[in-house]
């Protein structure tokens, strides 16, 4: 495990994860949310996300969470193993309306500057559709890449909890 993706719904942990992982292995994070948005909620021009990707993954070693579906397969061609988050919607749910609450008024620690924490009843129609919509788009692309790269998929954070456990 060297160039590592991870992938889920927003509130699955995916930052946590990778933050834990880079630890343990030694391998910079990099956070999608920090690099793709500027101050007061501007994304970053198309081009722009697809040059820092470009970067980043061309690096020898990389931790990189967030789905980003325009860009995933340029993550996913590259990766060397895939996480891939698949935890219920409402542990979902529920860890976005905690996170809201612990981040009210500012950034969270894996989101750009300038870009407090905000919670909308579209953010979580996405998550609780999540499941429903993205998931199976989200197993597709993990089918095609399966002979090339390890792909994890953990379902419960007991599950996360073992395999951070399991990585030496």
């Amino acid at each position: 495990m060297k160039k590592i993706m991870l992938i889920g719904s927003g509130g699955s942990g995916k930052s946590t994860l990778a933050r834990q992982l880079g630890q343990r292995l030694g391998i910079r994070v990099h956070h999608l949310d920090s690099l793709l948005w500027r101050a007061d909620w501007q994304a970053v021009p198309r081009e722009e996300q697809q040059r820092i990707q470009t970067d980043l993954v061309s690096r020898d070693d990389w931790i990189i969470d967030g789905n980003y579906g325009g860009t995933m397969d340029l993550r996913l061609n590259a990766a060397d193993t895939i996480i891939f988050l698949d935890l219920p919607r409402t542990t979902c749910v529920y860890r976005i309306l905690k996170r809201s609450t612990r981040y009210r008024h500012t950034s969270r620690p894996d989101m750009a500057a300038g870009c407090p924490e905000k919670i909308d009843v579209a953010f979580l129609k996405w998550i609780w559709n999540y499941p429903n919509v993205q998931r199976p788009d989200i197993q597709s692309r993990l089918v095609q890449v399966a002979s090339t790269k390890t792909i994890v998929v953990l379902k419960s954070p007991q599950e996360v909890q073992r395999f951070i456990e399991s990585v030496a």
